[in-house]
């Protein structure tokens, strides 16, 4: 597949598309994780205050319930969607893909040594490799919150 492409071509058409996608992903996983950490912290510090400082029982109820209930839906979606995990994972990618971007042009590292005739395939590994990593990486956070357990049937008698 990349064997009629040229060195600047995969990486416009390959890593630098892959570079912005897991960008744009890293960016809105970071903004999804730090609101639900906020959301929890703040929630979780303002139970106590509303349950000493409202001098109504049935609001003070209420209000410790709902506050209660938000910060459990947030720490429990964050426990299902992982975003601090997906952040990562997206970022380091991202990172990791820039940095061949530049050790392949600059000749170093892995490429330094390397055939001319050899470099690209060695490029188009490394970084397809790293795609599937971050790939499986992301399956194992994800699969799992979407994952049900099958429901119980009835064996005929």
């Amino acid at each position: 597949m990349f064997r009629s492409m040229s060195a600047e071509e995969y990486i416009s058409q390959r890593v630098e598309q892959f570079q912005k996608w897991y960008d744009a992903k890293a960016i809105q996983a970071k903004s999804r994780y730090l609101r639900s950490r906020i959301i929890a912290v703040t929630g979780a510090a303002i139970v106590p205050v509303v349950a000493n400082a409202i001098p109504d029982p049935a609001i003070t109820r209420y209000a410790t319930t709902i506050i209660s209930l938000i910060v459990s839906l947030t720490v429990a979606l964050e426990g299902v969607y992982h975003f601090g995990d997906q952040w990562k994972n997206y970022r380091s990618t991202e990172q990791l893909l820039s940095r061949e971007k530049f050790l392949f042009r600059a000749g170093e590292g892995p490429y330094e040594e390397t055939e001319p005739a050899r470099a690209l395939p060695l490029r188009v590994e490394r970084c397809e490799a790293q795609i599937a990593a971050e790939n499986s990486a992301t399956l194992n956070v994800i699969a799992p919150a979407a994952q049900q357990p099958e429901p119980a049937t009835a064996k005929a008698a």
